[in-house]
């Protein structure tokens, strides 16, 4: 059994920072990529920000500079700074990990429950 557990969504002014964070836990191997992803209302789920296990990250255009993608392995946790935010950037956000569990052995992509994220004007 794998589990993403995501905190730190909430009700912020434009202009101002969250961070998020996302705990795996359970029958893991080892954890490969883990990820960001949003979803607005009435919208696709979009990527945010990708971080590999070796710590090369890639972003989406509308989030580049404004948002950070880390992880600490030790912890399998991976977490997101989001600076100088925006309307716009009100969605739920998703954590995702791509791992190797064990209990059967495969490599799987696990979801979180998602976390809400809302932007004031």
């Amino acid at each position: 059994q794998v589990q993403l557990v995501e905190s730190g969504g909430g009700l912020v002014q434009a202009g101002g920072s969250l961070r998020l964070s996302c705990a795996a836990s359970g029958t893991i191997l080892s954890i490969n990529a883990m990820g960001w992803y949003r979803q607005a209302a009435g919208e696709q789920r979009e990527l945010v920000a990708t971080i590999t296990s070796g710590g090369s990250t890639n972003y989406a255009d509308s989030v580049l500079g404004r948002f950070t993608i880390s992880r600490d392995n030790a912890k399998n946790t991976v977490y997101l700074q989001m600076n100088t935010l925006k309307p716009e950037d009100t969605a739920v956000y998703y954590c995702n990990a791509d791992l190797l569990r064990f209990n059967p052995i495969r490599r799987e992509k696990y979801w979180g429950q998602g976390t809400q994220v809302t932007v004031s004007s």
